[in-house]
């Protein structure tokens, strides 16, 4: 197999963000970029701002809410939209594909809002059929990937201060149950093959100056099957773009396989 690298971001909104996800790419180019909450229904996606980069774009969209991208510079094959017996009208949340071999998973899981609302209850059961998805249509022995915005900090580590967010959202127990569920399918937290130390957050929110306190969590994953983890040869947080005018609230985390 080739050198692979893939990223993930979640870029709130690929219009708004469009020229730093350009620039992005331009200065990087991994063979793959999973997008999430790209906001745009399919028939404004910016086809021709990455075709003019190299890059091919399977996406799963809607109008102002949630929406799912796969960006390439190889060949995107056996494309897969939703999970299964989602409605025509789901919420656009997932799209699988394959790319040199590897079959990509990127997701875009709900928020949750609130402990105990209904859509905390809507995120546990979304969970819970990707968890079947996965045994149902993949294989922990081939090379698969899992990627995008979780929305759940696994570990104290990921978290600025787990005395002030426990229980809460992102970082409740009942998170942490439904994400260990799928990781025994057989994934590996690709970042953690190469990082132990806490304090390295993928998202901050846009109040009270939380990036330049870093106050963060990380809440977006590259998971990998076990032939995968044997090939990482690195995964690491972008915090960069943050910083930048205009920002996502989340930043870049790429993975790169030899």
């Amino acid at each position: 197999m080739s050198n692979l690298t893939v990223a993930t971001w979640n870029v709130n909104s690929i219009n708004v963000r469009l020229g730093g996800v350009c620039a992005w790419l331009s200065a990087h180019r991994p063979e793959v970029l999973c997008l999430q909450e790209t906001k745009v229904p399919d028939e404004r996606f910016p086809v021709a701002a990455f075709e003019a980069l190299g890059y091919a774009v399977a996406f799963a969209g809607q109008k102002a809410y949630n929406g799912v991208a796969i960006v390439s510079r190889k060949p995107i094959t056996a494309v897969h939209r939703g999970l299964p017996g989602d409605e025509a009208e789901a919420p656009r949340r997932l799209i699988a594909a394959t790319v040199e071999g590897t079959q990509i998973i990127n997701v875009y899981v709900p928020n949750g809002s609130e402990v105990g609302s209904e859509k905390f209850a809507y995120k546990l059961l979304w969970l819970e059929r990707l968890r079947q998805y996965l045994h149902a249509d993949f294989d922990p022995k081939e090379a698969v990937l899992l990627c995008g915005d979780f929305n759940i900090a696994p570990e104290e580590r990921d978290v600025w201060d787990p005395k002030a967010v426990a229980g809460k959202v992102l970082f409740h127990p009942d998170e942490h149950a439904a994400l260990e569920r799928i990781r025994t399918w057989g994934f590996i937290d690709a970042f953690r093959l190469h990082s132990l130390e806490a304090g390295q957050f993928s998202w901050w929110d846009y109040r009270a100056a939380a990036f330049r306190r870093n106050l963060g969590m990380r809440i977006d994953h590259i998971w990998v099957s076990g032939p995968l983890a044997e090939r990482c040869s690195a995964c690491w947080i972008d915090a960069q773009p943050r910083a930048q005018p205009s920002p996502s609230d989340h930043v870049p985390v790429a993975a790169s396989f030899c």
